[in-house]
């Protein structure tokens, strides 16, 4: 008797989660409703208090419909501010906020008046890399620690947020504030 309780229960938990993000239409008090008719038939009693345990785990299921293109779609794209490097100009002209799993573009921009790097090991943690363009090649790198200009160009970083917090990208060496460009992903 035991044992069939733990499996109806076990069915129920699993099976809710599933039922929440397949079935768009029904809410989430339908799939603890059709849960408990199979943990009354395993002859549970009243006196359970895990009654709402599937209706709980129903209910914190996000389902995001980004359509057939996924998270890289179009229309969840943003193109930021472009970074500027260039002898004694601010980097960025204002913070970066983000939103985590938001799909975003950066140009970068230096006009070759220094060799001028951007360095952030932490930022580039903190988000999924698409690619890095640079003169029309794409690369998609398994991970990014700095990109460095020796000459003027360009370059433009696609790239997904993921973890939330205050990172930044800032010149080697240099110490003041308008030396980095600050992104909050929350």
């Amino acid at each position: 008797m035991t044992r069939l309780l733990i499996a109806a229960m076990l069915a129920a938990l699993i099976g809710a989660p599933a039922q929440a993000q397949t079935a768009t239409d029904a809410p989430a008090d339908d799939a603890a409703a059709q849960a408990a008719p199979a943990a009354d038939a395993a002859g549970e009693d009243d006196d359970d208090d895990d009654d709402d345990a599937p209706a709980a785990a129903a209910s914190t299921v996000q389902h995001h419909d980004f359509g057939p293109s996924g998270i890289m779609a179009r229309s969840n794209r943003e193109d930021l501010a472009p970074m500027t490097l260039s002898s004694g100009k601010p980097v960025a002209e204002a913070e970066y906020s983000l939103q985590s799993g938001g799909f975003y573009r950066v140009k970068i921009v230096s006009d070759g008046t220094q060799e001028l790097a951007l360095s952030g090991g932490d930022f580039f943690r903190a988000v999924w890399i698409n690619e890095v363009v640079i003169n029309d090649i794409e690369i998609r790198p398994l991970g990014v620690h700095s990109i460095e200009f020796d000459d003027a160009g360009e370059a433009e970083i696609s790239f997904i947020a993921i973890m939330p917090g205050r990172y930044t990208l800032s010149i080697p060496g240099s110490s003041g504030e308008s030396q980095q460009a600050v992104f909050n992903i929350r």
